[in-house]
Formats: C-alpha cells, sequence, structure tokens
C-alpha cells in the first residue's frame, strides 16, 4: 500500500507548451504496470487553459471548484462547475479551462494505452477561447 499525504507532493507548473495562463498540477495518483489509470488536481487562474488535446482511452474531469469551460471541436462551449463530472469520449479533440473571471479546479483521470494518456496539439487562440457565450 502506497499513501500520499495531500500537500506532500510539490505541485508543478502547468507546462506553457500544452497550457496557455497560469495553471497548478497536482498529481497524487498515477497507475504502476499492469494498472493504466493516472490522476491530477488541475487549478486553472482565470483565462488559463490546455492546449487542445485527445485521450487514446478518454478523460473524466470531475470540477472541484469555481465554473470553467470546456469544449469539444465543432461543439458549443459549455460552462462547467463545482459537482460537475464531464467525460470526453475517446480520441475527441477538446479543450478546458477557467473562464475570463473566475479560477476552476478539476481532478482528470485517464487511462494510458502504448504509455500516453494525452496526445497535446496547438493552443486555443484567444480569438476562439473567447468567442461565443458557454451553453
Amino acid at each position: 500500500m502506497q499513501i500520499k499525504r495531500n500537500g506532500t507532493v510539490p505541485s508543478a507548473k502547468g507546462p506553457a507548451a500544452y497550457f496557455a495562463g497560469d495553471v497548478r498540477i497536482d498529481s497524487p495518483f498515477q497507475g504502476q504496470e499492469p494498472a493504466r489509470a493516472g490522476g491530477a488536481i488541475v487549478t486553472f487562474e482565470p483565462r488559463a487553459r490546455t492546449a487542445w488535446h485527445t485521450h487514446p482511452l478518454g478523460q473524466t474531469l470531475i470540477v472541484t471548484s469555481g465554473v470553467g469551460w470546456a469544449q469539444c471541436e465543432g461543439g458549443p462551449k459549455v460552462e462547467i462547475r463545482a459537482g460537475d463530472v464531464i467525460w470526453c469520449p475517446v480520441g475527441h479533440r477538446h479543450w478546458h479551462g477557467a473562464t475570463p473571471t473566475t479560477s476552476m479546479t478539476h481532478i482528470a483521470i485517464a487511462e494510458t494505452l502504448d504509455g500516453r494518456a494525452v496526445d497535446w496539439m496547438e493552443h486555443v487562440t484567444d480569438a476562439d477561447y473567447l468567442a461565443g457565450e458557454a451553453q
């Protein structure tokens, strides 16, 4: 059995290659072979967001605080709030992050396939991030 206490593992800054704005990542659990599930607690400050990305086995997001936005390519931008559970389907190109005025924290859970849990793409432009009203 392995126990990791909250606050005992250093937080990481979201890498600029994959995130825009101020993002903090805490990775309290990563599966070890043969397990495939891993997760992180990700906090987005206002205007911060992921780049476009996909997951080979999908992703579950559990919003724990704040208000954010999420969008699958070709679909509407939706508002996500504390208590929401979001499923990002296998291979669907999407992004998620905070609104312009409110921070947002979520738990992100994904499984690895062939050693990877995410495929990163280009950044979401400011114009795309701000386009349209969230539903």
